[in-house]
Order: C-alpha cells, then sequence, then structure tokens
C-alpha cells in the first residue's frame, strides 16, 4: 500500500504520485482542494482523507475511489467505470456526462447532479444520493439511473426545481412522499411500482452496505420515478422537422 501526504502538494505533483505508484492500494492523506485526484486512473483503489478537489474520478477506468469527508464539483466527470464511495456531501455536477460506473453519496449533491449522464448496450451509470439535491437533477440525462433517497428529508421533497429538464432516456426514483413540483411536461412521474423497486434493490442495498442504512427500510418506502414523455418529447432540440 502506498500512502501519499498531500500537505502543501500542488494538484499536478499529487497526480503524478497517484499516476506513478507501483500499488495497487493508495492512501491520499491530508487532501485539501487537489484538483483531478484519480482522473483516467485505471485498477486502483484509492482512499482519500480530507476534501478532494474538483473533477474527482474524472474519466475513471475501473478504479475504486472512496472519499472519507466530502468531495467538490464535478465528481467523476465522464467516468467510463468503477465506483466512487463519497461518506459525506458532494457539490455540484456530479456524474456530469457519466459514461457507466457507480457513484453513492451519503449526504447530498448540489445543483445538476447527473447532468448528460448516457447509456449504451449494458454500459448503464448510476448515482445513489443518500439526502437531497438541488436543482436540475437529471437535466438532459440521456440514459442511466438517478436515486435520491431523502434520508432525513421525509417532510418535504428531496428534490429541487427544474428535475428532469431535457431529459430523454433514463429514469429517476425518488424516495419521497412529496412529488417533485414544477416537472416539465416532457417528464412522466408516477408512484413506482413493485418492479421499479426490484430494478434499483441492488444499487440501494450497495449503497446500504457502504453506510450503515437498512435497505429493506429504505426500500418499503414510496417512490416516485421519473421517465421522459414520449408522447411529448424534447425532439424539436435533436431531430429537424
Amino acid at each position: 500500500m502506498a500512502k501519499i501526504d498531500a500537505t502543501g502538494l500542488y494538484y499536478k505533483e499529487l497526480n503524478e504520485l497517484v499516476r506513478s505508484a507501483a500499488d495497487t492500494d493508495i492512501v491520499i492523506e491530508n487532501a485539501l482542494g487537489q484538483r483531478y485526484i484519480g482522473g483516467g486512473a485505471l485498477n486502483k483503489n484509492i482512499d482519500i482523507y480530507g476534501v478532494p478537489g474538483n473533477a474527482l474520478g474524472a474519466y475513471l477506468n475501473n478504479c475504486k475511489i472512496t472519499v472519507h469527508g466530502n468531495a467538490q464539483d464535478a465528481t467523476g466527470d465522464t467516468m467510463n467505470s468503477g465506483e466512487i464511495i463519497i461518506y459525506g456531501s458532494c457539490g455540484d455536477a456530479c456524474g456530469y456526462g457519466m459514461r457507466d460506473g457507480k457513484i453513492f453519496i451519503k449526504g447530498c449533491a448540489g445543483y445538476r447532479a447527473g447532468i448528460h449522464m448516457k447509456e449504451y448496450q449494458s454500459h448503464i451509470p448510476m448515482i445513489t444520493i443518500g439526502g437531497k439535491v438541488g436543482d436540475f437533477l437529471g437535466e438532459y440525462l440521456a440514459g442511466g439511473r438517478l436515486i435520491v433517497l431523502g434520508i432525513g428529508c421525509e417532510n418535504d421533497s428531496p428534490v429541487g426545481n427544474f428535475c428532469g429538464t431535457g431529459m430523454h432516456g433514463g429514469a429517476i426514483y425518488i424516495r419521497s412522499k412529496h412529488m417533485p413540483v414544477g416537472l416539465p411536461v416532457q417528464v412522466c412521474c408516477h408512484d413506482a411500482t413493485a418492479e421499479d423497486i426490484n430494478s434499483i434493490r441492488a444499487d440501494v442495498e450497495e449503497f446500504s452496505a457502504y453506510f450503515g442504512y437498512n435497505a429493506n427500510e429504505l426500500l418499503s418506502s414510496h417512490f416516485y420515478k421519473l421517465t421522459p414523455n414520449s408522447q411529448n418529447p424534447y425532439k424539436q432540440l435533436y431531430v429537424n422537422n
């Protein structure tokens, strides 16, 4: 196992140490805003203590990154595979353009989580957020799964305004008794069925195993499922009439 003390390290120096490490397992201590940690990393397990900077795990490939605290913006930007586990909250645009892999966030996420996520055949990205999330969740969503568990937010909707704006693929699952307000007409919202719940069971079980929750209790709650409205799609944005 390689241990790196990030105290006073410029982000380029830190990332070069991560890239050049011969060990598969890497522990970074005292991270303080260094950007691009794990960017494009392949076949490594990276544990981070402190607060990593923007674009943590960008273009990630078959790597596992665990953050024992909070993360900043653009976590998992365009990640290809692997897992990012955050034991705190994270900033805006988590999973931007994500192509595959999983992100688990114990706390909350900022604006535009899951923006422009996309899927192809068996490559299906997934983000599970334990708390609440800001505006524009799933903006331009083209594929994949977004799950918002709303833990601790049971008296209100755990999602912000403009949820699903531009959504034309994938699905959003929201654990709540309160329907999101102000949904665009291009998005359908319905009570999740037993089949819908089964489709996210493995994700919620993995989230619960990481963070110490009871998956069955969470899954027994009411969920809404958001999908694109095939009768009134955003086709004018993507197809010439």
